[in-house]
């Protein structure tokens, strides 16, 4: 499958199959905000004496959390648990914020009442839970690190699953559990989650050489077996993955994590008929759910196999709320097998919402690309009449797709058709502006970009692309006028890596490479592309870093299938290349 909505194995993150595996197991999840009746009716009770000011603190805090306002009554306990280095005072704000929205404060209590019951690892799980919401992992896995030196074991497995399912880097995660020292009570544990990140990070030969030795020392060890079926699918060993999820179904019969393994391995080595006798035992076995079913049926897709998806998937289009995605995965698998009409039909069922212009984009794409670009016209056309709020997104679609059959003539008509039917919508101005730059005609990205910041003077992407673009042709005479420009883009969207990679150009096209360097350094850890990398390279070079301009002009080959603008500099700077 080259191309539409199945996802191939080669964009997949490794262990991804254990994501689907989290759906049916036991897996640990982060914490619920569901408000209890009484958020403070557990808290340990207040037994210590009190002078005037803390007992009036106390009972402001009291009154406070007893009309619901929780903000107050978890400011009021932290303030007497730092008056009194109280641990259950602190416990007692921490409880409070919980149930309001001020994660600051949430975060504030909880560290006191580490802090001031240091062996408790109930703030310790709470603080943890709070830096995977954030996305810090390597904060959440300190603490759950710090749990285990303080009371030994405790199974990391399900929480750096979380974590890579949820995209948390495995490289910073692997170098800081190997810096963990561990005891021949957390030995195991921690052997299994190495191995969990080495797979995870690539180091697929080291995770399957430290899974061998713990299924020879530890065999009961929960998740090894599973964990062994996943790496052996993705070093490309179904027949070895088979046989590790059926060891793991001795230990562990009816684990639907691992009976979803062993259909998968099955699915791989091609026996379609014994993974769908799995995939049906788990359906029957754990709720015959439409996601259950879909994510089933995505698992045959991405090998290849469109008969028992459609199966899986079938069923679900007699429900009323048929999923939108079931019609779209539905619309793939007739398009794949030639069903051209029948594809448009199950893409046109897919109702407004979130996955209405991505039905719509592969119904066009799919006809454009069967010599059928008026029918495809038409289907869109039809479908701006029966979805007007959805018209102009419906435009930009056509355009593109005119543009990429090579109708630059019917694109530029149609867009400014679209802009003058709807001259307020800022995307079908953009792109018009941006495809009159890549067709060099500069006075007309122009017109439009100042347009869009006429009407809205807070528009960080017209003000970047223009200022940038000012920059990159270098005219010096307008030079301060493009770092304005992109100054005050960065004034409106601070964290944007694009707007930070034009702050460092700008510089350097102002004859500041010292300056531009921060900036552009920053964009490529931050966005790391062709064109920023090619900036980077420039200014490194320019500042005599010739070893590190070369190494990322290596690092940027390898990693980008074309890369005009390292090209371009190349032809510009040929003794890069020595």
């Amino acid at each position: 499958m080259s191309r539409g909505f199945f996802m191939t194995r080669a964009h997949r993150h490794p262990l991804a199959v254990l994501g689907l595996a989290m759906m049916l197991g036991s897996c640990q999840t982060l914490p619920s905000d569901a408000p209890l009746a009484d958020p403070l009716a557990s808290a340990p009770p207040i037994t210590q004496g009190l002078d005037a000011r803390g007992l009036s603190t106390l009972l402001v805090a009291e009154l406070a959390g007893q009309r619901g306002d929780y903000q107050r009554a978890s400011r009021g306990y932290l303030e007497s648990a730092e008056r009194y280095a109280a641990a259950n005072l602190a416990e007692r704000a921490t409880l409070a914020a919980r149930f309001d929205e001020d994660s600051e404060q949430l975060e504030r209590a909880a560290r006191r009442w580490q802090q001031l019951a240091p062996g408790d690892t109930a703030p310790a799980r709470l603080l943890a839970d709070l830096a995977a919401q954030k996305g810090d992992w390597d904060e959440a896995l300190t603490r759950h690190l710090d749990i285990i030196e303080l009371h030994g074991s405790r199974d990391l497995v399900p929480f750096l699953e979380s974590a890579l399912e949820a995209g948390a880097p495995p490289a910073p995660l692997l170098a800081r559990l190997r810096d963990f020292p561990a005891t021949p009570q957390t030995r195991h544990d921690i052997e299994l989650a190495t191995a969990l990140l080495e797979a995870a990070n690539g180091l697929t030969t080291s995770a399957r050489q430290r899974l061998a030795r713990l299924a020879d020392e530890a065999p009961e060890q929960p998740g090894l077996w599973r964990i062994r079926a996943a790496v052996s699918l993705d070093a490309g060993a179904p027949d070895h993955a088979e046989t590790m999820a059926r060891r793991g179904l001795e230990h562990t019969p009816g684990d639907p994590r691992l009976i979803l393994l062993l259909a998968q391995a099955e699915i791989r080595q091609g026996n379609i008929t014994a993974a769908e006798a799995n995939t049906d035992a788990l359906l029957e076995d754990h709720g015959d759910s439409p996601d259950l079913r879909q994510a089933l049926a995505q698992l045959y897709l991405e090998e290849g196999h469109t008969s028992p998806a459609r199966r899986l998937l079938l069923p679900l289009t007699d429900d009323d709320a048929t999923p939108s995605t079931v019609f779209l995965m539905l619309g793939a698998i007739a398009e794949e097998e030639g069903e051209i009409d029948n594809a448009l039909l199950y893409y046109r069922q897919v109702p407004e919402g979130s996955n209405f212009l991505t039905a719509r984009a592969s119904a066009a794409r799919m006809l454009f690309e069967h010599d059928r670009a008026s029918d495809a016209r038409t289907f869109l056309r039809i479908e701006r009449l029966r979805h007007p709020g959805d018209a102009p997104a419906l435009f930009s679609l056509e355009a593109n797709l005119l543009d990429e059959t090579g109708a630059k003539a019917q694109a530029d008509a149609l867009l400014d058709q679209a802009v003058d039917a709807y001259p307020e919508n800022a995307q079908l101005r953009y792109q018009r502006a941006m495809r009159a730059f890549r067709h060099g005609d500069l006075a007309a990205m122009e017109r439009d970009l100042r347009t869009l910041i006429d009407q809205n003077p807070e528009n960080a992407d017209a003000l970047n692309a223009l200022g940038y673009t000012l920059a990159d042709m270098n005219i010096e005479d307008r030079l301060d006028e493009a770092r304005e420009l992109i100054e005050h883009a960065h004034e409106l969207a601070p964290n944007n890596p694009a707007i930070h990679d034009s702050m460092g150009w700008v510089r350097y096209r102002q004859g500041d490479p010292e300056a531009a360097l921060p900036w552009l350094e920053r964009a490529w850890s931050e966005m790391p592309d062709q064109e920023v990398a090619a900036h980077l390279i420039e200014v490194l070079w320019r500042l005599d870093h010739r070893d590190r301009a070369r190494e990322l002009l290596q690092q940027a080959r390898q990693r980008f299938e074309t890369h005009p603008r390292i090209d371009d500099l190349l032809e510009r700077l040929p003794e890069l290349a020595r």
